[in-house]
């Protein structure tokens, strides 16, 4: 009984493993649903007493989430960082252009490694991210186009083929989903800006799908500097607005009236 048991622990720890595997390297993705569990079973080739083990120790590790009707999903990825020190963090305009710095340095490496490293697979998965943003830009729906730009970049973590860096790059582009450091559509909204993001997308694929890294490299750090600066001068513009808007009423403080005395001779 003690030896079946041992047994069953090591079927499941085994199992757990290659579940886990498969969320290191990207193959499951963070939010994404998994297959029934008689399927799972038969697709992993284990009975679904030890699919279930594994799938409990996975849980226990933070890295299923059971769902309302017994569905699992793959965690949401989290970071060391807890979701109120996110918030301060994205409310502090000088904290925001540390993180567009650091990814400046994250995505000019990210492409770079894309540009020698993708394979026949991830070449069409950039292709097609990148008719996406074609599309989107053609429709001028400023949501669509973002979210076709996250899709593209995330392809391109993925080409990396580092496995630290698609997991911190994915991290991060899912707070740039959610608005959490800046909101993407600004920049899309403005038609001048969705020209240039247009072409600057453009030279990096194309730059990558030419297998020229210092090209791929170049292109995604020229990308993230223009965004950069783009984003501080919408931060700059909207806090002149809000000083003209305070000025209208005194700062919600003043009793003054607010209408300009009439000027000339009595």
């Amino acid at each position: 009984m003690a030896r079946d048991g041992i047994k069953g622990i090591g079927a499941a720890e085994s199992t757990a493993r290659h579940i886990e595997d498969l969320i290191l390297e990207g193959s499951l993705r963070p939010g994404e649903p998994l297959l029934p569990e008689r399927e799972m079973a038969l697709r992993l080739n284990v009975s679904r007493p030890t699919l279930r083990q594994g799938m409990k120790l996975l849980e226990e590790r933070g890295l299923l989430v059971a769902e309302p009707g017994g569905a699992r999903v793959v965690a949401p990825l989290a970071t060391s960082i807890t979701d109120p020190l996110i918030e301060l963090m994205s409310s502090r305009g000088e904290v925001v252009n540390d993180y567009l710095e650091l990814r400046g340095t994250l995505e000019g490496m990210a492409a770079t490694l894309a540009a020698t490293r993708a394979n026949d697979v991830d070449r069409d998965t950039l292709r097609r991210c990148a008719e996406r943003i074609d599309a989107a830009h053609a429709k001028a729906d400023p949501h669509d186009e973002a979210d076709a730009d996250v899709d593209l970049h995330v392809a391109i973590y993925e080409a990396s083929h580092n496995v630290v860096l698609l997991q911190i790059m994915r991290a991060l582009s899912g707070m740039l989903r959610r608005g959490v450091f800046h909101n993407r559509e600004k920049l899309y909204a403005r038609p001048e800006v969705r020209e240039v993001l247009l072409t600057q997308h453009r030279a990096i694929f194309d730059a990558v799908m030419a297998r020229d890294p210092a090209a791929a490299g170049g292109a995604a750090e020229e990308h993230m500097a223009y965004t950069r600066r783009v984003l501080a001068e919408i931060a700059a513009a909207e806090a002149r607005l809000e000083i003209s808007l305070r000025r209208i009423d005194g700062g919600s403080l003043s009793s003054r009236a607010r209408t300009r005395p009439a000027t000339g001779a009595g």
